[in-house]
C-alpha cells in the first residue's frame, strides 16, 4: 500500500483541480490562528518569522496569530501524539506539517517500515484535522545538501509526493517543498561551479547538510508562502505625466496627482506592504529567491516624461535614479534605495521595526514554552505566565501597529545634475 508507484488514482488527485487549493487566494484568512507543525527545521523559528512577516505587511488588518509547533528530532508520528497539545488546543485553524527526514533516520531507515508508519501519520494528522475543522496542508520535507540530480527521485521525494497526494485525497493541502527549493538550490549550484574559492560559494545548508541556514529557511519560507497561495503583487500605480492623469492603481489609492512632463507628484496610500529584512537582504537573497518577481511586486509606472534620469523619491527619501524608459515599463521599488545601509521607503523601515518586533516575539515564545515545560511545579509559575502572556500581547499589538498603511508623498524629479569634481 505504501510502496513507491504512485498509482495513474494518486497522481490524479496529486494535481487534479479537484482537490482543494485557493487559486489567487491567500490561504492564511482574517482571524486564522496558524501553526508550524515540524522537527528542528521548524523549531529553529526562522521561516515561520518570514511567513508571519510577510502576512502581517501584506495584510497589515487582518488580525492572525502565529504559533511555533516545531520540535528538534521529532517525526510525523510524533506530532500525530502532540496533535491536541501542540495544535488544537492551541485554537489552530490552519496548520502546515513538514517531516519526513528524522522519520527514515536522515537515510538509515529508508526501508518500507520506516516509510509505512510515516505515511501513517501523515493520513492521522490529516483525519485529526479535518475532525477538528483545521485547515492542513502537508509539506515535502526540506531539501538536503544531496545532488539535486540524484535526490529528484530518491526516498524523501517519493515519500514527500506520497504524503502530499494522502492529505489532497483527503480534501486538504499540499506544499511541495523539496521541488521549489530544488530549484532555488540548482541556480546555486551552478554559481558555485564558476566560483573562484570556496569562500564564494553558496549554500542553503549547515555542515552537516540537513539544517538549514538562514538562506535556507527564507528559501523554504517562499516556498510554504508560495505552496499558500502568497499574492505576488503588493500595489501598482501607472501614472501619465501628460495632464497628468491616474491611469491605474491596485492595492492603493492615489491623492493629490500633480506635475508635468518632467516631474510628477502623488500621494498613495497602501493596503499593504511588501516584505523586507534588512540591509543589504535583496543583494543576498534575490539573486537565489525570486522573491522579488513572484512575492513582492510594489511597481510604479510614470509615461510620458521627456527623456533624462529621474530620481524616484518616497516622503523626501531618495530611492534611485531611473531612466524614462524604465520608469514608463515600470519598477519595482520594493526595497529600493539609494544608500544600501539604510531603508529606502517607509515600508522599508516599517518592515524593519517589523523584524525586530517579531524576534522579540519569537524570543518571548521560546520563554513561555521553557517555563511550562521545565517550571511546571514552580511556586511562581502562575505569576510568570500572567505576566508572559500580557506582555506577548502587547507585543502582537505592537507589530500590528507598525505596519498600519499610512499615507506616502512620491516625487519623481530630474536627476540633479552632477557636481563639478
Amino acid at each position: 500500500m505504501y510502496g513507491f508507484a504512485l498509482s495513474a488514482a494518486i497522481v490524479s488527485v496529486l494535481f487534479s483541480a479537484v482537490a482543494r487549493v485557493w487559486a489567487g487566494d491567500f490561504a492564511v484568512r482574517d482571524g486564522d490562528t496558524v501553526v508550524f507543525l515540524g522537527d528542528s527545521i521548524t523549531a529553529a523559528g526562522l521561516y515561520g518569522r518570514y511567513v508571519e512577516n510577510y502576512t502581517l505587511l501584506r495584510f497589515p488588518n487582518h488580525k492572525v496569530q502565529f504559533i511555533n509547533a516545531g520540535w528538534g528530532g521529532d517525526t510525523a508520528e510524533g506530532a500525530l501524539r502532540r496533535l491536541g497539545r501542540d495544535v488544537f488546543d492551541r485554537g489552530a485553524t490552519l496548520l502546515t506539517v513538514a517531516y519526513g527526514i528524522n522519520d527514515i533516520g536522515w537515510g538509515t531507515r529508508a526501508d518500507d517500515e520506516h516509510i509505512r508508519r510515516h505515511l501513517e501519520a501523515i493520513r492521522g494528522i490529516v483525519e485529526q484535522c479535518r475532525k477538528h475543522k483545521v485547515r492542513v496542508f502537508i509539506c515535502s520535507a526540506a531539501i538536503t545538501a544531496e545532488d539535486p540530480a540524484t535526490a529528484e527521485t530518491g526516498t524523501l521525494q517519493k515519500m514527500g509526493d506520497q504524503a502530499m497526494a494522502i492529505s489532497r485525497e483527503l480534501g486538504e493541502g499540499a506544499i511541495d517543498v523539496q521541488r521549489t527549493m530544488r530549484r532555488i538550490q540548482k541556480r546555486i549550484l551552478e554559481a558555485n561551479a564558476q566560483a573562484k574559492t570556496d569562500k564564494d560559494k553558496v549554500t542553503l545548508h549547515a555542515e552537516d547538510g540537513v539544517h538549514l541556514n538562514d538562506l535556507g529557511q527564507l528559501a523554504m519560507a517562499f516556498a510554504i508562502l508560495k505552496g499558500l497561495g502568497a499574492p505576488s503583487e503588493v500595489s501598482s500605480v501607472d501614472v501619465d505625466c501628460q495632464g497628468p492623469r491616474l491611469l491605474d492603481a491596485r492595492g492603493c489609492r492615489v491623492e493629490a496627482l500633480a506635475g508635468g512632463s518632467t516631474q510628477v507628484e502623488f500621494t498613495r496610500i497602501d493596503d499593504g506592504y511588501p516584505l523586507n529584512w534588512a540591509p543589504f537582504w535583496p543583494l543576498a537573497s534575490y539573486r537565489w529567491i525570486p522573491i522579488t518577481e513572484e512575492l513582492n511586486k510594489y511597481m510604479l509606472s510614470v509615461r510620458g516624461l521627456s527623456a533624462g534620469r529621474y530620481e524616484v523619491l518616497a516622503d523626501d527619501r531618495p530611492l534611485g535614479f531611473f531612466p524614462e524608459r524604465e520608469l514608463e515599463r515600470g519598477v519595482n521599488l520594493c526595497s529600493a534605495t539609494a544608500d544600501g545601509w539604510h531603508p529606502g521607503g517607509p515600508w522599508d523601515a516599517r518592515a524593519g521595526l517589523l523584524k525586530a518586533a517579531t524576534a522579540a516575539r519569537w524570543e518571548l515564545f521560546l520563554a513561555q514554552r521553557g517555563a511550562n515545560t521545565y517550571l511546571a511545579t514552580a511556586p511562581d509559575l502562575p505569576a510568570l505566565r500572567t505576566q508572559l502572556d500580557r506582555t506577548m500581547s502587547e507585543l502582537i499589538s505592537l507589530q500590528r501597529l507598525m505596519v498600519q498603511p499610512h499615507a506616502i508623498r512620491f516625487t519623481v524629479r530630474p536627476m540633479p545634475p552632477e557636481k563639478p569634481k
